[in-house]
């Protein structure tokens, strides 16, 4: 036992450890973005600015230094929670990005859980033995899923259900029903994939010979599936799950401009036409952040669920990119 918790925390060491440096990973990409998007200078002097205000400007921001120190301090700073001023909103960029993060989570929270209601129940009917008339439905969902652009199905719902019938706000955030079409938009997409993750991991699972055994005992399909199956299907569902949580969030730029939604979204598109810097690097942060976390976790739970998880990863990378 004493070996097996030696292993269990050696494991979790490595994954924490490997969230940690993809996390220094991303903010040294934030970093990077904000010298290749241009000469800050340019983007907050003004036009007629002259030579020695600009290059007071420059000292100021701390450019005249070597882009290693630079470096260095930045990732101080990130490490602070400091990550500048929003030179358009005059504030903390993280306190700008961190106020419409809530906003975004409610979006992404409400198109996950869509997600996983059309997707659990025609997934496991796709990978199941009977041919009921979810099969062909698991069928439509998956191409449609994978083949409709997020910001076309959204003008569609907005036209339908906002425009002709009045069902639903077309814009902005008051009340749960501001909620219902953006979400739509948003799960498609991962609705489709859980279908087809299922399916394939099902079909993998079913096979196996301790399924086989409890099949031969007598067993219903509906009890292995339950008590045998389901672990083995959770594990790859749930370190889907915590990627796409923060690709969800990274997403949800074209459906939030789409559908006006005030959250993390739109305020990095803003933030890119302005070439407010500090902000886009902020956002970028707490998106990339927010990934790894999520990702990390779904994995770490999905182990302790399912410690075979790792033999099927095989699987799951091919159910997503299928």
């Amino acid at each position: 036992m004493e070996v097996i918790a030696i292993d269990a925390f050696a494991v979790m060491a490595r994954k924490v450890a490997y969230a940690l440096l993809v996390i220094l990973g991303v903010a040294t990409f934030a970093f990077a973005l904000g010298h290749l998007s241009g000469d800050p200078v340019d983007a907050m002097a003004p036009p007629d600015a002259s030579a020695a205000a600009r290059e007071a400007l420059r000292r100021r921001l701390g450019l005249d230094d070597p882009i290693v120190t630079q470096y260095g301090l930045f990732l101080g700073r990130v490490a602070r929670g400091d990550l500048g001023e929003s030179w358009g909103q005059r504030r903390p960029a993280l306190d700008a990005a961190l106020d419409r993060l809530p906003a975004t989570l409610a979006l992404t929270g409400a198109a996950m859980g869509l997600a996983l209601a059309v997707g659990v129940p025609l997934g496991l009917a796709s990978g199941g033995r009977s041919r009921g008339p979810l099969r062909p439905l698991a069928s439509v969902v998956i191409l449609v899923g994978q083949a409709v652009p997020a910001f076309w199905f959204g003008s569609v719902l907005i036209l339908a259900f906002a425009v002709e019938r009045r069902w639903f706000p077309a814009s902005g955030l008051d009340g749960p029903r501001s909620l219902v079409l953006p979400a739509v938009a948003l799960g498609l997409y991962p609705a489709a994939m859980i279908v087809r993750l299922l399916s394939v991991t099902l079909a993998d699972v079913r096979d196996q010979d301790w399924v086989r055994t409890a099949r031969g005992k007598g067993l219903r399909e509906r009890v292995i599936v339950a008590r045998h199956m389901a672990p083995a299907i959770a594990a790859p569902v749930l370190a889907f799950l915590g990627v796409q949580l923060g690709f969800l969030v990274g997403g949800a730029v074209v459906v939030e401009a789409v559908f006006a939604y005030p959250g993390l979204g739109r305020l990095a598109l803003g933030a890119v036409q302005d070439r407010d810097i500090p902000l886009i690097q902020a956002v970028v942060v707490v998106v990339g952040t927010l990934t790894v976390l999520s990702s990390t976790a779904a994995d770490l739970l999905g182990g302790s669920i399912d410690p075979r998880a790792g033999d099927r990863r095989s699987a799951s990378a091919g159910a997503s990119t299928w």
